[in-house]
């Protein structure tokens, strides 16, 4: 064999380093992905979670608080520990009941799934902790099942809040792609959140110019945060995408009959004000609280949704 040149050799020895500083680097983003799945596995089980055998399967649910009770429908890519982060500071005198939707942590994504089942089970629960007539939240991919549940069981309603809802004629209530499934995983979410934390934040429904400030940059962290792991909720983010969303166009929505409050900030980029606004007009006597800014996440404005809250579900329904 002939021996190698200067060349030759400084190109080999190159070629080692940047393979040797490629398989570093590699070695410490697998660390950071894994260091990242242990700590949110960590904070799932940190929730204190129940479970009920339903006619579906098993739901698990959280709980928390004193008071009259509120049923929350969660937001996708949540369950009922990211249901419980969202209304936390919203609520604080009322009993809170956040089931983990079908194919979300615990529940079972039953074999012929619908959100008119879901919404039924909503019921089961309700009856197995001794509840019947609750106010009702519905989050974002969480309004189909909120808004299913008041009409199936209208009796049962006192009074129904959307927050950030995902209503006919905004672009979350169409079919996405077949493609877009391959984002609902950690491999495709993680890297987004680590490398182009700006971009995470947008899909996540953070407006330009937010976070403004420490408590928003917090309340966005935490959100973001608990996602996490994607493959915990995989199923059910998949169903309310390609199910659920696109469902709440068939709703009739006039015939709702609860007391019904949207709050819907104009900057949100992820689902429309306009069709909150076309859905409250729909809503017989709904009322609709429009805020200038704050995103999906409603950033900068959880004091003010907070007091009209306080003052709507106090009102005496009908």
């Amino acid at each position: 064999m002939t021996p190698p040149d200067g060349r030759t050799s400084r190109a080999w020895a190159g070629g080692l380093i940047a393979g040797g500083a490629l398989a570093s680097a590699a070695g410490m983003l697998g660390i950071a992905y894994v260091r990242d799945l242990v700590a949110a596995r960590k904070r799932v089980g940190a929730v204190t979670r129940h479970v009920m055998e339903s006619r579906c399967g098993a739901v698990e649910y959280a709980a928390r608080g004193a008071g009259e009770t509120v049923l929350v429908s969660h937001g996708i890519f949540q369950g009922c520990d990211g249901g419980l982060l969202s209304v936390r500071d919203l609520l604080p005198d009322r009993r809170i009941i956040v089931p983990s939707r079908f194919g979300y942590l615990g529940s079972v994504m039953p074999a012929e799934p619908s959100v008119a089942a879901q919404s039924d089970v909503f019921a089961e629960l309700l009856d197995h902790l001794g509840h019947h007539e609750v106010d009702v939240i519905g989050i974002s991919a969480g309004t189909s099942a909120a808004v299913q549940f008041t009409l199936r069981h209208p009796h049962r309603v006192r009074h129904l809040i959307i927050l950030s809802g995902n209503f006919p004629g905004s672009r979350t209530a169409r079919i996405p792609p077949r493609w877009a499934r391959w984002f609902y995983s950690d491999h495709a979410l993680w890297p987004l959140k680590a490398f182009a934390h700006p971009t995470f934040l947008r899909l996540l429904g953070v407006p330009p110019g937010f976070p403004r400030s420490a408590d928003e940059r917090r309340v966005a962290e935490e959100i973001s945060e608990s996602i996490f792991p994607v493959a915990w909720r995989r199923r059910g983010a998949v169903f309310d995408a390609y199910v659920a969303d696109p469902e709440i166009g068939t709703y009739d929505l006039e015939a709702i009959e609860a007391p019904t409050l949207i709050v819907h900030a104009a900057d949100d980029p992820l689902v429309s004000y306009g069709a909150a606004r076309d859905a409250a007009s729909r809503i017989p006597g709904a009322r609709l609280l429009g805020l200038d800014s704050g995103g999906h996440l409603l950033l900068g404005q959880r004091d003010r949704v907070k007091e009209v809250i306080a003052d709507f579900v106090e009102s005496r329904p009908g």
